[in-house]
Formats: structure tokens, sequence, C-alpha cells
């Protein structure tokens, strides 16, 4: 069995591919992958499209918390890396240009082009295909605690293009770059001098030079032929010329230099923090002024580089923020980054119920985002809703989860390294061992066993020929949770010494039934425990789907107490289908697997526990009327022929009480009943008899 269950971990036990399925490059091995799953076929058509869609675009990365979205997002970064690469080689082929470089040995060009030469967009830049991605990841929660989360975007953006291509380069643009310009009709030249900025440099060259050789002339005469006038004049003209050039090639290198060390990041953080500023008019200008500056130098760039640049920038974690910070930062994606020009491409992972909420739930959207989900479809030009995981994904993630545990591979080196270790007191170290003989032999035996028995619960999971891989859920973090805690239950049954019931596939699937249903669960064990404490418990062969089925209407009673539990379960007809059908646990099987069971919060059976307790209480019965008094109406049933004879003599002699009694009834009652003229009537006898206003005001007896 062992042996079987090493072969399937080493080959996966995955079906056999369709051919129409291809296969997608690794780029971590370096070759093609075994298996390809449902995620890599969705990941591949959204990198494709995002390779090819018009810019600027945000996509709608939709998907609900922990649904593997930072694994599909490093693989869609990967496969765009990928399609870059081979569409970098398609147009080497086509037009035999290599693209440029801006670091290492061409880094001094583009300082060139950077100051004497202007760009021009024309048709063939415009009818490039090879393309480079810059991502960036802007996490959320990180910048949760500003009040302006927006400005946060926008200087995570800033400084990831700033890291990328050097301080440098965007500081001499910021002071000497120029707006790329544009042409009419077919052109090839894609570069022109910048005239002016040369004569300037030229001039500015041409004066620092003579005014250095004037102050050399003046101050290097010494003949006495020449006046002391002539001298004085050149040592002025000279000092004003390399004043006047050197103070214009200093302010030029003042002003690069103050780009260099002063970022936008910390320009906008400025703009931010001024509170009488931020009130003004032209805030948002000067942030918008910011953002045009770094999208002109991002197109020198592509032009530099003979490519298109996208900058793909991530943004995660949206969804936990407060509702006023996620309309700022939609608000700057529609408006501060929403160039027609602008090479962003937007990936919002967000789960949309969340943030629709948000939206809804903001004070400065009221009348405007009334309908979370319409103005979220304003903003999102692309949308991609994560599907659900299908199972070749999900069998490759749990085998990805089980491979992924070493344990019992580090424990068993740890021992090879202990038994090696050399001990210099050989009497002690007989003695030692003499002591744990015993213990270490069982413990050895157990961890040996349990060992094979995890392996094989384990692959239980990602066995493609057992149905237990459907009742795991799409959550990549459930999957984990269940992972890691099969080990645990399967060590404690064989410490329990009781593991002759139970088998390693009875022993995971139960982990699944705890995870995924934890309070229907928790309802059949606690009826269980009821019924033996009453002393009524089913036997040992009952089903415990036939026990959830007796008592799930008083669980029906009790869903306003619970709904919040009822709503950590999983689908109602899939748990039908698992006690019902697939795994018919019974009684005996609980009994066995409840001491072993960690995973399952016990909490809530002490709930369920209580309101059943509560419940089960009788209402208190009435309280007996004083002595002296009129009997209660529960008592009056039994004295039906008193009354009614009361009744009689009553209709024959009106005012007047009843002389005698009836036989077997007690005189001391029938005197309860007269009220003699001239006295009031008891409280109970008014609330008995009420008053005849055509006899007097006088009580009437009633039966």
């Amino acid at each position: 069995m062992h042996q079987q269950y090493t072969l399937h971990f080493a080959k996966g036990a995955l079906p056999s591919r369709t051919p129409t399925e291809s296969y997608f490059l690794d780029p971590e091995l370096g070759h093609q992958k075994d298996i390809l799953t449902e995620d890599d076929v969705y990941c591949s058509c959204l990198a494709k499209t995002l390779c090819h869609v018009p810019v600027p675009v945000t996509v709608g990365f939709y998907a609900p918390f922990g649904c593997r979205l930072h694994l599909m997002l490093d693989k869609i970064t990967a496969l765009m890396n990928q399609e870059a690469t081979q569409r970098e080689a398609e147009e080497l082929q086509r037009v035999q240009w290599r693209p440029r470089q801006v670091s290492g040995w061409g880094f001094p060009q583009l300082l060139w082009y950077l100051v004497f030469l202007q760009p021009v967009i024309t048709e063939v830049h415009l009818r490039r295909k090879n393309v480079k991605f810059l991502f960036i990841r802007f996490s959320a929660w990180q910048y949760a605690g500003t009040d302006k989360l927006w400005a946060g975007l926008v200087t995570t953006l800033c400084e990831g293009i700033r890291h990328h291509y050097g301080a440098l380069p965007f500081s001499v643009y910021s002071v000497l770059g120029n707006k790329p310009a544009t042409t009419a009709g077919f052109r090839q030249r894609e570069w022109h001098c910048r005239r002016r900025v040369c004569l300037a440099l030229v001039a500015l060259v041409a004066a620092l030079g003579l005014g250095v050789a004037l102050l050399y002339l003046s101050l290097s005469t010494h003949t006495p032929s020449h006046s002391s006038a002539n001298s004085s004049l050149l040592r002025v003209f000279g000092g004003a010329a390399t004043t006047l050039s050197g103070s214009g090639l200093l302010m030029a290198v003042y002003s690069v230099g103050k780009h260099l060390f002063v970022s936008q990041r910390k320009k906008i953080e400025r703009l931010v923090s001024r509170e009488k500023f931020g009130s003004q008019l032209g805030f948002m200008c000067e942030v918008k002024k910011e953002v045009e500056l770094l999208t002109d130098f991002l197109c020198f760039l592509e032009i530099y580089q003979r490519r298109r640049l996208r900058i793909v920038l991530e943004v995660t974690g949206l969804d936990t923020c407060y509702p006023e910070r996620v309309v700022g930062v939609l608000n700057a994606i529609n408006t501060l980054l929403s160039d027609s020009h602008a090479p962003f491409i937007f990936i919002l992972v967000v789960d949309p119920s969340i943030l629709a909420a948000c939206l809804e739930s903001a004070g400065s959207m009221k009348g405007t985002a009334d309908n979370g989900y319409l103005f979220l479809n304003r903003t999102v030009t692309l949308p991609f809703s994560v599907p659900i995981m299908g199972r070749r994904t999900k069998l490759q993630f749990l085998h990805d989860a089980v491979q992924s545990r070493d344990d019992l591979l580090y424990r068993e080196m740890a021992r090879q390294l202990r038994t090696q270790r050399p001990v210099g007191d050989e009497g002690a170290q007989l003695l030692a061992v003499e002591m744990q003989a015993g213990a270490e032999r069982t413990q050895s035996c157990i961890d040996a066993k349990a060992g094979r028995y995890i392996q094989e619960a384990l692959f239980c999971l990602h066995d493609e020929r057992d149905c237990l891989y459907e009742y795991v859920p799409d959550n990549v973090v459930s999957m984990r949770r269940i992972v890691n805690t099969v080990p645990i239950t399967v060590r404690l049954l064989l410490q329990q010494r009781d593991f002759g019931g139970p088998t390693p596939r009875q022993a995971v699937a139960w982990v699944v039934l705890a995870n995924q249903w934890p309070c229907r669960l928790s309802w059949v064990l606690q009826c269980l425990e009821d019924r033996q404490q009453s002393g009524g418990a089913p036997e040992a062969r009952a089903r415990l789907w036939d026990v959830f089925c007796d008592n799930s209407h008083e669980l029906h009673t009790m869903t306003k107490e619970l709904q919040n539990v009822l709503d950590l379960d999983g689908d109602p007809e899939l748990f039908e289908r698992f006690l019902d059908a697939d795994f018919p646990f019974t009684m005996a099987d609980a009994q066995s697997l409840l001491r072993c069971t960690v995973n399952l919060d016990h909490s809530i059976r002490r709930r369920m526990g209580l309101i059943r307790a509560v419940r089960s209480l009788k209402p208190p019965s009435p309280p007996k009327p004083p002595a002296g008094h009129a009997p209660s109406t529960a008592n009056g049933a039994n004295r039906a022929p008193q009354a009614a004879c009361a009744a009689n003599g009553a209709s024959h002699a009106p005012g007047t009480a009843q002389s005698g009694h009836p036989e077997g009834h007690n005189p001391a009652q029938a005197r309860e009943t007269r009220h003699p003229a001239g006295h009031t009537p008891a409280p109970a006898s008014e609330a008995r008899h009420p008053r005849d206003s055509a006899h007097g005001g006088k009580p009437i007896l009633m039966a």
C-alpha cells in the first residue's frame, strides 16, 4: 500500500490530456508542465487579452477572500512576461532593430537623448508590437491608516517607476525634458534636435570660456605698458561673463539635484499634508501635473527603447479599508490616472459584494453611488470574475499542499542525527537507554505507523478516483487547514489505540465534514449527547444522517438564534449526499472520532445545548387562591352543579340568597356564594360575577 501511494505521488493521478489542450511553459522549472489546469487556461486568456487591450484599462478581478487570488496574479504576471518575450523576438525578426537599454552602457546615451533630442510619435512607433510590462503591486491595507489612501496609490506608482528606471533620468527629464511631439502623416524619423537647448548651452559655455579668458588675461598681465584701466575693464567683463554663465549652469545642476533628492512621492506627501493648500482649488491640479509629467516620461522611454511600455498596477486589499478611502482610490483611477495616452493597466483585486456595500455606505457618494454595482461598472472596463475551481485545479492544489509537508522527513532526519551524535560518558548513556528503551520502541512504532496512515489519508484528498475532493472547498486557506489538521487527527487516533475502527479515509472525511459543516455536525452530536443523557441512546449502527433528519425541524426553529453559526456551513445538498451516500458515518464512528476532532469549535455545541435546555423548560403552574375567597376559574368546572343551583335560585328570588344547598356540597362553599344586603362582595367574586344594571347593580351568579 505504501509503495503504491509513493508511485502516485511521483507520477500524479490526474487524467490524461485531450488533443485540444496545449501546454504552457513553467517559468520556474523551465520545461513543460505535466498538468494543465483550468486556472492555467483562464490566466492565459486574460494575459493574452491584456497584451492587446488599449490602455488605460481597469480590470475588475472579482473573487471572494482567500480564493487563490495571489497565486493567480503571479501566474498572470509570468504569462504576460512570457508573451512579451515572444513578441519581442517576433518584432526583432521583422524590423532588425534591437531595443535600446537604459542601464549599463546605454545610460550615457539616455542622458544625451534627454538633453539634446526631442522624441516624435510616428506611425512606425504606433505599429510596434513588442511590449514590456512593469508590475507594481499596491496593498491598500498598508495605507489604511491614512486619510488620503488615493495619495498612497499615486505615490506608489511614481516610486515604482522611479526605482525601476533610476532617479537621475527622471530628474533630468523633469528639468530639461520636453513633451513628445506628434506629426501628421507617415514619418520614420523619431528624433529631432532641440536647437534652443543646444544654442543656449553653447552660449553659456562660450560666455563661460570668454569670461575665464578675460580674467586670465587681466590677472596675468604684469608689463608696465598696459594701463591699470584696461586691466580693470578686462577684469569686470570677465567676472560678469563668468558669473552669468556659471550661474545659469549652476541653476540647471541645482534643479536636477533638487529633483534627484526630492522625489515625486515627497512632493505629493507635502501637498497632502498641507491643510490650507488642500482646501484650495488647485490642489488636485498640482497632483495631476505630477502624474502628467510621469506619463510624458514613460512616452519618452517608449520611443527611446523602441518598444511599448505598460505599467500594471495590482491593487489588493481595497475591500478591507473604510468606505470613504475606497471612494478616493476609485476617483483617483477615474480622474488622475485616466489620460488617453496613459500606459496604465489597473487590476482591482476585490470582492465586488464588499466593495459595492462600501460605495453605498460612503457619505460622500450619497446621490451618486446609491447603487454600488452601477458605480463599479462605470469604473471597471474589463470585468474578470474568478471562476469556480475546476477539478484539475483542485487536485493540483491539494497535491501541492500535501507535498509541502515535510514534518515526517524532518523528524526522521533529526532522529538519525541524534543517534550519530557521540556521547562522552558511556555509563550515563547505557543508563538512559535502559530507562527509555521501552518508551522509545513504542513511540517509534507509533510514529512509523502514523507516517504511513497520514500519507494514505492525505492521498485520498487528491485522488481522482475518490469522491472526497469534490467536498473540499475552492478556498486555498480551507485546503491548507484541512491538510494541516489531518496529521493531528491521525496521530490522536493512534495515541488512543483506537485506529481499529475508523480507516484513514474515514479520518480525513471526518476532518472535511467538520470543516465544511460545523453547525450541522455540532447539532447531530448534541442530539446524540442529549439522547445518551436521557437514557434513550440510539443503536451504535444508527446513521448520523438519520439522526439529523429526525431533529432537523427543531434546528429549523433555531435559525434566528443560530444565524451566524449556520452561515459557516456549506452546501446543504452536498451535506446530505456526504452523510447519506458517500460517507455514511454511524454513531459508533462518531464516538471514536469525536475524541480526536480538533477542527470543530465545541462552543457551538454548548450554545445549542443551552438553547435546547431553555426551550425544554415547562411553563410555571398558576398560583392557588387564598382561603376565604372565591375559587379560581380552573376549579369552576368541578363546581358546575352548585353554580347551576345558585343561578336557578337567583332567577326565582332576585336580591335574596338561596337558603339550602344541594346534596354533596359543602355548606361553607354555599355560604361563599351568598351576598347579604348591605355587604360588598369580595374582589374575587366581582371578577367571577359581573353586576347587572337591570337588577340594581347586584351580582349575578353564573355557571
